[in-house]
């Protein structure tokens, strides 16, 4: 039995790396965060709505097909966001930092990148100014990230 035991650790041991190379997370600045990933229509229109908390060293990474001008809003979201855009490269090239929540719905006002994008990242308000965050900043996805 005790060999059952010490076999199923050592499995479980080996398989731990694999499981937590899956989780999705992205490093930006020297700092990594675990991501939820966005790439259909859906999700994107979801987004973070309706959440009352993004825990810290969390956010959301949106992928678009192809690099555009992007412009999020924040109707429906409770939370104060960073929203950074990235282009094909996934350097970044617009910031909105300190975006409040809105319930405003139709009426939530836009905010739009200042170049095209095709990468946007929501944080916790606040973050990119704590990691002094400059645009130009390249973007790193974990191997969990596909990208079509």
């Amino acid at each position: 039995m005790r060999a059952i035991r010490l076999m199923m650790l050592c499995l479980f041991a080996a398989l731990l790396p694999a499981c937590a190379s899956s989780t999705p997370w992205v490093e930006l600045a020297g700092h990594r965060y675990q991501v939820e990933i966005a790439t259909t229509d859906e999700a994107r229109a979801r987004g973070l709505m309706f959440r009352d908390v993004l825990e810290q060293g969390h956010g959301m990474l949106f992928v678009h097909e192809t690099e555009a001008p992007q412009a999020y809003w924040m109707k429906n979201t409770h939370i104060p966001l960073d929203i950074l855009y990235f282009d094909n490269e996934r350097r970044l090239v617009s910031q909105q930092r300190d975006v409040p929540p809105c319930s405003a719905g139709n009426r939530c006002p836009s905010y739009p990148s200042e170049g095209p994008a095709r990468f946007v990242l929501e944080l916790n308000a606040g973050e990119a100014q704590r990691i002094g965050l400059r645009d130009g900043a390249v973007l790193t996805l974990s191997p969990a990230i596909h990208v079509p």
